[in-house]
């Protein structure tokens, strides 16, 4: 969480800091959790998480579901649709150089509760190429994009977010097994890019890495038909997707 119980930063207001801060810590939990979580995860005693919660509730940044658990509030829809605009345009100059040099389709994703969404792309120039619609929401598990992003959280987190999400086969070679998709990320934090390979759709390859210090979980990856996607492309995409995601970064700050 952004800020505890021991106070916020040097200059901030305390308790702006702490009400975004949970909705962060509620965002990062999938959207759902009752006040006794919300003071667990984030330090703060439990009458401050109920008048924070209320101020909130009475925004429509949170509403109480009728289990009393409390859940994100439909308001942050026009907040993140407003950031994804403006991800979308930060990223676009990055994704065309990824094209530029490497031929194949760029994009951009975030995770977003628990789903990936794409918020920005840059088409191959191919006639046949890799089209992901700016927008289209998919789970984490199957993607590149997702493995880079899930490599970079607590474990504990990682079972719990593909606990409420599952993990359905959409190829044979989409990975369902949380044992095998724990070692998978545990290669990707070694080597610091993740592999997606027809587990989302036949006959695509993607490779991809997470955007390092983001203001959100982000990554950038290059996807493309499996004949052109080959071994000695991956191993020039994976050094230059990383600098380009170093640069993204830089920019966002």
């Amino acid at each position: 969480m952004t800020a505890s119980a021991s106070g916020g930063r040097s200059g901030g207001v305390q308790s702006i800091e702490r009400a975004f801060g949970l909705l962060e810590t509620m965002a990062e939990h999938g959207g759902t959790m009752g006040v006794s979580q919300l003071a667990a995860e984030s330090g703060l005693p439990l009458p401050t998480i109920h008048r924070l919660v209320r101020t909130l509730v009475d925004l429509g940044y949170m509403h109480q579901d009728p289990s009393r658990q409390y859940v994100l509030g439909p308001k942050l829809i026009k907040l993140g649709e407003s950031a994804a605009r403006m991800l979308s345009t930060q990223a676009r100059p990055h994704l065309a150089r990824l094209v530029d040099e490497l031929g194949e389709s760029a994009n951009m994703a975030m995770l977003d509760g628990d789903r990936i969404v794409y918020v920005a792309q840059a088409p191959s120039r191919h006639s046949m190429r890799m089209f992901t619609e700016v927008g289209r929401r998919v789970l984490p598990h199957c993607t590149a994009v997702g493995k880079a992003i899930l490599a970079e959280m607590p474990a504990e987190q990682v079972r719990d977010l593909l606990q409420r999400t599952g993990m359905p086969r959409y190829t044979d070679h989409t990975v369902t097994d949380p044992q095998e998709f724990a070692r998978q990320l545990e290669l990707t934090a070694t080597t610091g890019y993740a592999m997606d390979d027809g587990e989302q759709e036949l006959g695509v390859r993607c490779v991809a890495v997470s955007v390092p210090d983001a203001p959100a979980r982000l990554a950038i990856s290059i996807s493309g038909p499996v004949g052109r996607m080959t071994e000695d492309l991956i191993e020039r995409a994976a050094p230059l997707l990383a600098q380009i995601g170093r640069e993204l970064s830089a920019d966002l700050r």
